[in-house]
């Protein structure tokens, strides 16, 4: 009994000994990370080496996808427009019309019921090709027409014909064509009173006296909520037949010019006066320039073309161009009294002959 309780006391001091030693070693041990079990570790992505590129991203493909889709898009825009630009600037649209006409043509080809199977395909891949630019030589041709048709309505004349038909009873009778501002009239803006506008010094003369001989029309580039008021203060006895404003112009580079091939009247019995005449019409060869006038009281232009003008509506030539031409260069009334001079000298002489040979 005493040798079993001397061996447990002996088995207790040996664990006791060791206790301390055991509890320390445990503590001054680094802690240690948990163990994760081969199935979790499985499913993780293995990290790639430093020595193999990385592989893009699936959404960074469609990304370049795109993007070259825009640019060609881009550039395939710019080029149509670039092209629709050279073609309206350097070709009419009748031009451009013709010259597509065939390539439009194509466009509407037809495969034949015996073509082969390899014509079928090659011909769909043609007409894949060509519809689309044909559709959009048709829908440039459409938008040019539609956009001509809308600037004529502000640069032509609002009619071909501006002036009604002539009765049959007047085809003889020439049409005198007067400009208003500078020629007929003078209007002046200052300070203290606005505008005022004056009457050529001769003009209620020339109107009444040439009224007699012509048929006069009022020409004028300014509008007509300007026009008719003033002519109807100048022309009190009604001389003036017809009056013309800014929407019978036709507008060129930026400026109004008076297209007198529109008047419905023959061109060989058409004159147009005007202060600024070759600047202002379409037709110099039917144009007579005066003295711009500009308020001077002693201006009697007006009344020293009556002789010529009066001349011209007795007389008759058959195309008033030829007459006008061979005053070129020089002032009409004093060309034609120097002319009148001259031929009354001549028939002077004439009738002087003819007495000495009677004697």
């Amino acid at each position: 009994m005493s040798a079993l309780i001397r061996t447990r006391w002996r088995l207790y001091s040996t664990i006791s000994r060791n206790k301390c030693p055991l509890s320390s070693s445990a503590a001054n041990e680094p802690r240690r990370e948990p163990i994760v079990s081969s199935s979790i570790l499985s499913d993780q992505k293995p990290t790639p080496s430093s020595d193999q590129p990385p592989t893009p991203p699936a959404g960074e493909a469609e990304k370049n996808s795109w993007r070259f889709l825009k640019y060609g898009l881009i550039v395939a825009l710019t080029g149509g427009v670039a092209t629709a630009g050279y073609a309206t600037y350097a070709y009419s649209l009748d031009e451009v019309d013709q010259k597509t006409k065939s390539f439009r043509a194509s466009a509407n080809y037809t495969i034949g019921d015996d073509a082969s199977s390899l014509d079928v395909r090659l011909a769909s891949l043609y007409l894949t090709s060509i519809t689309v630019p044909a559709k959009l030589v048709d829908i440039y041709l459409d938008l040019r027409r539609l956009a001509e048709e809308q600037v004529r309505g502000f640069t032509e004349p609002i009619s071909d014909k501006l002036l009604p038909d002539l009765h049959p009873l007047e085809q003889h009778v020439f049409t005198l064509v007067l400009d208003l501002n500078e020629t007929l009239i003078y209007s002046d803006w200052k300070r203290d009173r606005g505008w005022r506008t004056f009457k050529r010094p001769g003009v209620d003369a020339f109107l009444e006296h040439l009224a007699q001989y012509y048929e006069i029309v009022v020409y004028s580039d300014q509008l007509s909520m300007y026009v008719d008021p003033v002519v109807e203060r100048l022309d009190t006895k009604h001389c003036i037949r017809y009056r013309l404003s800014r929407g019978a112009t036709r507008y060129v580079d930026g400026k109004h010019y008076r297209d007198l091939s529109r008047l419905n009247r023959d061109p060989a019995k058409v004159i147009y006066i005007s202060g600024h005449a070759l600047e202002s019409s379409l037709q110099p060869e039917n144009c007579i320039q005066i003295k711009p006038w500009q308020g001077e009281a002693d201006d009697t232009s007006l009344l020293d073309l009556i002789p010529f003008l009066e001349y011209v509506a007795k007389h008759k030539p058959s195309d008033i161009r030829t007459v006008l031409a061979s005053y070129q260069g020089h002032d009409v009334t004093k060309e034609f009294i120097e002319r009148s001079k001259e031929y009354q000298r001549r028939m002077q002489e004439q009738k002087q002959q003819g007495r000495f040979w009677r004697r």
